[in-house]
Order: C-alpha cells, then sequence, then structure tokens
C-alpha cells in the first residue's frame, strides 16, 4: 500500500507546479488552499453520505463508499502536499499511536 502512496505522492508533486489549464492538481494548487478545504470537505460529505448508504446495502453501495474515501484520501494528500507536509508524517503519526489505547493518546493532546 505504501507504494501505492509513494507513487501518487511523486505525481502529485509533479503536477503541483505543471500547468493549471494541463492538470487538476495544479488548478486546485493556483486556486488556493481555501479551494483545496472546500475539496476536502465536499468529499468528506459525500463519503459520510455514501457511509450511511453502505450500512446494510449491497455491493454497489459499498463500492461507492470505496470511490468516495478514495476521493477524500486524495484531496487530503492535495491538502498536506499545498502545506508542504506528506503522507510519510501522517503514517509516522499512526505508527507513534499503534498500540497506544484511543483513550490514552487523546488525553495526552
Amino acid at each position: 500500500m505504501s507504494d501505492i502512496l509513494e507513487r501518487l505522492h511523486d505525481v502529485l508533486e509533479q503536477r503541483r507546479h505543471a500547468d493549471p489549464e494541463d492538470s487538476y492538481v495544479a488548478a486546485l494548487h493556483h486556486k488556493g488552499l481555501n479551494k483545496i478545504l472546500e475539496k476536502v470537505g465536499e468529499e468528506a460529505t459525500e463519503t459520510l453520505l455514501a457511509a450511511k448508504d453502505a450500512e446494510g446495502g449491497g455491493d454497489d453501495q459499498r463500492q461507492a463508499l470505496v470511490a468516495e474515501t478514495a476521493d477524500l484520501w486524495f484531496h487530503s494528500l492535495v491538502m498536506l502536499s499545498h502545506l508542504d507536509l506528506d503522507h510519510r508524517q501522517v503514517l509516522d503519526e499512526l505508527a507513534r499511536r499503534l498500540g497506544v489505547s484511543g483513550h490514552d493518546e487523546k488525553a495526552a493532546r
């Protein structure tokens, strides 16, 4: 899985500075952080709605949830890229939390 994240990271970095007319990612970066955050929010909402449909739903609803989650993750990666962060830092944070009680981790913040 991290191979996919590495490949996607490379593509996002290449397209970040591309011509906004030729690249969706470049167009998002060109429009700025607020537009990127708008897309993350939109995709988060669509993911939540798809999750509601997937509960007790069939294969089509479950696949729709997977597709919406992919959109959310993608736009989250664009957001991180815009802020000069990347998936490795998120994975490191998840690794740090692994094995720590969620209650304990939240109390430590």
